[in-house]
């Protein structure tokens, strides 16, 4: 392969054409995020509803746990410690 064949030309302002101001801003506002999953959860979670929920679901179980097993704070705290 030349040193040639590796060189990208350079392109004047009328080749590259128009551009187009905020022709990505709607949606990159809607802040959408997108997530590869591997074939196995993509199987159990066909949809972008079905990750959502379930994902909901495992925060709301992580706050819960959390709040059962932080500990105590304040003047309760201080009169447990031995």
């Amino acid at each position: 392969m030349k040193k040639d064949d590796l060189e990208i030309p350079e392109l004047t302002r009328e080749q590259l054409g128009r551009g187009v101001r905020g022709k990505y801003h709607r949606r990159f506002t809607q802040g959408r995020n997108v997530v590869a999953l591997r074939p196995d959860p993509r199987k159990a979670f066909p949809t972008s509803e079905d990750v959502n929920d379930a994902l909901a679901s495992y925060l709301a179980f992580a706050r819960e746990a959390n709040s059962l097993t932080s500990r105590p704070s304040g003047r309760a705290a201080k009169r447990h410690t031995v």
